[in-house]
């Protein structure tokens, strides 16, 4: 027999607030989610976390500029990056 019970949890409102909207934006209740996560934690005995971060405006940049130095044929190769490398040493 499957009874449900009511789990309780402390976390800041912002929080709570965030991951329901997301997990609306999915088309899922909260409750849905956290059941998931649960039940893996259960048959996997352990807590994986995926952080997607997403780039600060300034690494935007930087990798914006990267690519435009790869296809201007700007960029450095590998045996040229660890030379500068060496020679800051």
């Amino acid at each position: 027999m499957n009874t449900a019970t009511i789990l309780n949890i402390k976390t800041s409102k912002s929080l709570k607030e965030e991951a329901k909207n997301i997990a609306s934006e999915l088309g899922l209740p909260l409750s849905t989610v956290i059941n998931a996560f649960l039940r893996q934690f259960v048959r996997e005995r352990s807590v994986t976390f995926d952080a997607r971060l997403t780039p600060t405006p300034y690494l935007e940049r930087v990798m914006e500029e990267a690519r435009r130095e790869y296809k201007a044929g700007e960029s450095k190769n590998a045996k040229d990056f660890v030379a500068h490398l060496k020679s800051l040493a």
